[in-house]
């Protein structure tokens, strides 16, 4: 397979091996959970390099869906290189902006992008799927860096969308006349044994030009009048009363003639036959002028619809539309639409408990779309944000606040409503280091130390619940049990080991051999064989680099 090199290469290959772990720190007043925990919806501020890293312990292949939109390196983003690799050349690129001007910006985007890439590759699930947003300034590099860290089988498809009319005046005009238009979506799953879902044309906007449906925002009272169930207290239907009854009977008996069962008389229903005969003909219909018997011998009954090709160009580009209604003003240029990111979900997995993961948050669309599929589905969906900059609370946070407790003033009744649900906030602290342990100055909490000490020992994620503080034991996995005895405290540290009371309560070893991680021991080798014992001396065995990348 051919491969793609760039400058700084071969220092950042194995970069992700070298970041060191680091506490995660919640952060209780900017949650929204009555428990503050690492299983939770999460949004976490802080370098998402480091933030990557210090999930493995927990996510490790658990991952279902991963969506980036990470920098499209246009020369106009201003992004900065902030990755401390052990390099005299990136560290020289260290905290400068990345402008059109810069002739190795190409190297420095690659650069970022490969540890993260690789970081993400471990968390997803042996069935999960990667999407990354792009457009036409690194599509063609990112397509081989992608094929070098998920493997030229695992490439799936490069759907299209539209972009919005602002972001394509913004462009450049390389090539003439001719604006950008569309971006694109970079399809991967972690084995090429993964097959998608089947997706369908949006029911929001069904025409090519938009349409919205029976319901428009504008304020006729009217035009207020029971339909579908609703009696609207704002805004208005989109025809006269006549007109909508006079569709509704026409749509009955379509469905007499065709014979269908079981299908409601509902807006959905009736949008769906729109769609499909607006797909056919390129035309608007005018239900008004269908007779009894006047249905096409062609028509597709609601629920068996034709498949969406990867020309997403149904898809409106409203994203900033959406995070104005929500925040009272525009706070990005191109934020990605929900429909978009649950179409995206869709496609990758029909179950209704995955884990989704959004490493450049941005204004937190990710989690808008996860909350929203969840209320209307009942689904157990969970996402994971990070966003390292400063509106991680103020922005990205807020916004999934609001979506959460509704937004009163908002057009869109889902929106007014607020989907339920909950997050926790954490914020990446310092990094777990040797030093840091042996003088005191930096000592994580416990579950902190637990969750990596876990993985070290095992590879395998952590599970909270399982801990036993009273006898050390943080958890099993598949051979072996592993305990920690320690406390956040130096002088109390001081006097922790491992001693033959402590054996005697671990009681008799079973099949699995057990690793014990501790300060120091007063007990000899034969005593810790009888028991089935393993010393991992603190801090020590903490730094142990894994042979499988961990």
């Amino acid at each position: 397979m051919p491969t793609l090199q760039f400058k700084g290469k071969s220092f950042v290959q194995s970069h992700h091996l070298t970041v060191p772990f680091h506490e995660l720190i919640p952060v209780p007043e900017r949650s929204l959970t009555d428990r503050v925990c690492l299983e939770d919806n999460l949004i976490i501020h802080g370098d998402n390099l480091a933030a990557l890293k210090s999930l493995l312990p927990q996510y490790r292949e658990r991952v279902d869906v991963v969506y980036i939109d990470p920098p499209y390196n246009t020369g106009t983003e201003s992004w900065v290189y902030n990755d401390n690799v052990n390099a005299p050349m990136l560290k020289a690129w260290l905290g400068r902006v990345v402008d059109r001007d810069d002739l190795s910006r190409h190297d420095k985007w690659l650069c970022m992008m490969m540890p993260r890439l690789r970081l993400l590759r471990e968390l997803l699930a042996p069935g999960g799927v990667i999407f990354v947003s792009i457009d036409h300034n690194e599509i063609h590099h990112l397509r081989c860096l992608m094929d070098e860290v998920f493997g030229e089988e695992n490439y799936r498809d490069t759907i299209v969308v539209r972009r919005g009319a602002k972001n394509v005046q913004a462009q450049f005009d390389t090539i003439g006349a001719l604006s950008n238009g569309y971006e694109s979506i970079l399809v991967y799953s972690r084995n090429p044994d993964v097959r998608f879902q089947k997706v369908h044309a949006d029911e929001e906007d069904p025409r090519p030009g938009g349409w919205n449906r029976h319901w428009r925002g504008t304020d006729r009272p009217t035009m207020r009048y029971p339909l579908f169930g609703i009696t609207p207290e704002r805004g208005q239907w989109r025809w006269a009363e006549a007109r909508s009854l006079q569709a509704i009977r026409n749509y009955e008996r379509m469905l007499s003639d065709l014979g269908e069962q079981g299908l409601p008389v509902t807006q959905e229903n009736i949008d769906r036959w729109y769609l499909e005969e607006v797909q056919r003909t390129g035309q608007p219909v005018d239900l008004l002028r269908l007779s009894a018997t006047g249905m096409p011998e062609h028509y597709i009954p609601p629920g068996r619809r034709p498949l969406l090709s990867n020309l997403w160009t149904d898809l409106r580009p409203t994203g900033h539309h959406q995070a104005a209604q929500i925040l009272g003003g525009r706070v990005f240029d191109n934020p990605k639409p929900v429909a978009l990111i649950q179409r995206l979900i869709r496609f990758a997995t029909a179950r209704p408990d995955v884990i989704v993961l959004d490493a450049f948050a941005g204004s937190g669309t990710t989690a808008h779309a996860v909350l929203d599929l969840n209320r209307a589905d009942g689904g157990c969906r969970r996402f994971i944000l990070m966003e390292m900059e400063a509106y991680a609370d103020t922005i990205t946070a807020e916004r999934v606040r609001r979506v959460i407790r509704g937004v009163p003033e908002a057009h869109d009744e889902t929106l007014r409503r607020g989907t339920g649900g909950s997050f926790s906030f954490y914020r990446v602290g310092a990094p777990l280091d040797p030093e840091g342990l042996l003088s005191g100055r930096t000592l994580p909490a416990y579950e902190e130390l637990a969750r990596y000490v876990f993985h070290t020992a095992t590879g395998e994620p952590f599970r909270p619940e399982a801990m036993d503080r009273r006898r050390g034991f943080i958890g099993a996995g598949r051979d072996a049990e592993v305990y920690l005895v320690y406390e956040p405290d130096l002088e109390i540290l001081k006097s922790l080991s491992i001693t033959p009371e402590y054996l005697r309560m671990l009681g008799p070893p079973g099949w699995r051999r057990r690793v014990v991680f501790a300060p120091a021991r007063w007990v000899d080798d034969a005593l810790l064989e009888a028991a089935g014992v393993e010393f991992a001396q603190l801090p020590y065995a903490l730094f142990q680099v894994r042979g499988d990348g961990g």
